[in-house]
């Protein structure tokens, strides 16, 4: 279990933001799905997950990468002073 976390963790793992592509992916699957059938609601429904999965995935992105590596480096600015 040491290596999931180490590789969660570390700067070449960044697992949280996968959870928003596979909405954005199961999203997508729907869109074909929908329009292949010629379900106008699944397709729509389809279409708005997956733009919530696109979402999803940039603010957890900001969150996992972005947020920690500014802190970092606000950190080194302040150590630098």
């Amino acid at each position: 279990m040491g290596s999931w976390r180490r590789l969660h963790e570390s700067e070449a793992g960044h697992v949280t933001s996968a959870a928003g592509a596979l909405i954005a992916g199961a999203g997508a699957v729907l869109v074909g799905i929908g329009a292949a059938n010629g379900t106008g609601w699944l397709a729509v429904a389809g279409g708005i997950i997956a733009g919530v999965g696109i979402l999803g995935w940039e603010v957890l992105r900001h969150y996992s990468i972005d947020q920690k590596l500014m802190a970092r480096l606000d950190r080194l600015e302040s150590k630098g002073e």
